[in-house]
């Protein structure tokens, strides 16, 4: 999917992680704005990808379990940037805030991942 909507991170942080994703015909909806979902498509790889970096990947991996996004500001051409922070980070569950911006940097969709530490067996 990453592949596909051209998703690229672009910086990690001490407690954080971006990507930015193109608003281009993969990821329009008929309407020709961002479509809501591929906004959750990459709040979901940056809560995934975020929440995978913390565990011991030989022991554990992580797995969504619940994600919510509201949409604030269309957007119809260019990017969106999105960053991702931990609000909790524990031994079986982790739940990530992530925020996605315009290219002018105004808030366009904030979201929350709730994600699930399974132990390898």
């Amino acid at each position: 999917m990453t592949d596909f909507l051209d998703i690229k991170f672009t910086e990690i942080g001490e407690d954080y992680l971006e990507a930015t994703m193109p608003v281009d015909s993969r990821t329009k909806q008929p309407l020709g704005l961002l479509h809501g979902g591929a906004n959750v498509v990459l709040a979901e790889t940056l809560g995934s990808v975020a929440a995978a970096c913390t565990v011991d990947k030989e022991r554990q991996f992580c797995v969504g379990l619940e994600i919510n996004a509201n949409h604030l500001k269309s957007v119809k051409e260019g990017f969106v940037r999105g960053v991702t922070k931990p609000i909790h980070i524990g031994k079986k569950t982790q739940v990530w805030e992530i925020k996605i911006y315009t290219e002018k940097g105004e808030l366009s969709c904030i979201s929350r991942i709730t994600m699930a530490v399974i132990d390898k067996k």
